[in-house]
């Protein structure tokens, strides 16, 4: 850092759209607030945008398009990294970590896939990489499992930690209205992009979940062995017959450490609706965290939007800005919240996790049917909690089951066998089914 910076924090930001110009906004607004809580004045010196305007920042000095002119800006403290996505904001953050300055992003993406590789550039630096802002918008969940809750052993840790699919879910359930109806309605809003790959299939919670399971358990940055899977295929049937069974559909992220290993997953979740996560609508993010000390705590509150991330990147500004204060040569806390990693915790498969599940077949009401798929259950020792049984549509009857507790790898055998029935005339929809405790079992 420069000799200057002793008597100020100068921020550089990269990026000027949504959470970039939410930024910028709130440490302007909030000035005076912020410099009393750090005890070190805060100003933002210079701004990089490809969408910026000649004159439309007269009171900041250096402005312009070229991020890396931020990165290697020499009187820059901090840069702040708001660009999205890999490409230029990797090589951004990595230049501006190895020419010693601090960096605070919001991009998931970047911390879930090549964050490993940053961490180590920023600590052979002594210098901080902070993405509170990445995970859950204006929650500071990150900062929760890595120091408010350090003197846990987590046991698991679950959450609605993607807003447009929440929306989806919850229009789907109060109205229900078909999934493409709702999606186009959420793009009309603002709540989903154009391509909605991201949020609907999953990745984005997939990001988020990796990298508060690496913090949570010790364990590196796994994002390639994230188990994802998106909420594209659920029905409001499949939403109709679960509230008869007293439970919610949620687009949850679970991360839970055993003692074979660490399930990392993203996948529609039936959930009770006594379940504090069942009453999470709308935009509404939320997570829960069980520790071995503290037993289960929620985080809930906005999940995206300018002024909720812009929180939590400002929030990261001032934790440097008190580290400056206090004349620390390097940082105390680690980036993922261990010093040393837990070797050989493997994260398991799918097909190796354990869960309860809802299955909903669709076969021809005739005699014989029910009792042939609970055959084919038995022989492949899965037991049956709950069946109903729909009226018919034209020749063919919904049933609905619900299992009792079973690995995942035994029910593909079974469903894989009860597809192949002449009297199955389409392809079993599977829904896992988790039952949160304070033990971290399900």
């Amino acid at each position: 850092m420069n000799s200057s910076a002793a008597n100020s924090l100068k921020l550089g930001i990269c990026g000027l759209g949504t959470v970039g110009g939410g930024t910028l906004a709130l440490l302007e607004n909030n000035g005076a607030e912020i410099s009393l809580r750090t005890g070190l004045p805060i100003e933002v010196i210079a701004v990089a945008s490809r969408s910026l305007q000649p004159g439309s920042l007269p009171h900041i000095a250096n402005t312009g398009t070229d991020p890396f002119a931020v990165a290697n800006d020499p009187d820059v403290d901090v840069v702040i990294e708001t660009i999205g996505g890999f490409d230029p904001a990797f090589e951004v953050v990595k230049q501006a970590l190895s020419n010693g300055k601090h960096v605070i992003t919001a991009n998931k993406a970047l911390i879930a896939e090549r964050g490993g590789e940053l961490i180590s550039i920023a600590a052979t630096n002594n210098v901080i990489l902070a993405f509170e802002s990445a995970v859950a918008g204006g929650i500071p969940i990150i900062k929760a499992l890595r120091e408010g809750l350090a003197a846990n052993k987590i046991n698991w840790l679950a959450g609605i930690i993607n807003g447009t699919g929440n929306f989806i879910l919850s229009e789907m359930a109060a109205k229900q209205r078909q999934f493409v109806d709702v999606l186009l309605e959420a793009q009309e809003l603002g709540y989903a992009e154009a391509d909605p790959t991201f949020d609907v299939e999953g990745i984005d919670a997939a990001h988020k979940l990796t990298i508060m399971a690496s913090i949570a358990f010790g364990i590196p940055l796994q994002f390639e062995k994230t188990y994802i899977e998106g909420i594209s295929q659920v029905s409001p049937e499949d939403i109709i017959y679960a509230k008869e069974l007293g439970y919610t559909i949620k687009h949850l992220g679970i991360a839970r450490l055993l003692e074979a290993g660490v399930e990392i997953r993203v996948h529609p979740t039936l959930i009770s609706n006594k379940n504090l996560l069942a009453s999470v609508n709308g935009v509404s993010n939320a997570i829960l965290v069980n520790g071995n000390a503290v037993g289960s705590t929620l985080y809930s509150g906005p999940g995206a939007g300018a002024e909720a991330t812009a929180s939590s990147v400002v929030a990261d500004v001032i934790d440097i800005a008190r580290y400056q204060t206090a004349g620390m040569e390097k940082p105390v806390i680690p980036a993922l919240g261990y010093l040393k990693h837990h070797e050989n915790v493997p994260v398991l498969k799918i097909e190796n996790i354990r869960s309860e599940y809802y299955l909903r077949i669709f076969a021809k009401d005739k005699v014989g049917v029910m009792a042939n798929i609970s055959s084919i259950l038995q022989r492949h020792e899965i037991s049956i909690e709950a069946v109903i049984q729909k009226e018919a549509i034209s020749e063919n009857v919904p049933i609905v089951i619900l299992t009792h507790n079973t690995l995942e790898k035994q029910l593909n055998g079974a469903i894989a066998e009860i597809e192949q029935l002449d009297d199955v005339s389409e392809s079993i929809a599977r829904i896992r089914l988790e039952a949160f405790d304070d033990e971290g079992g399900s």
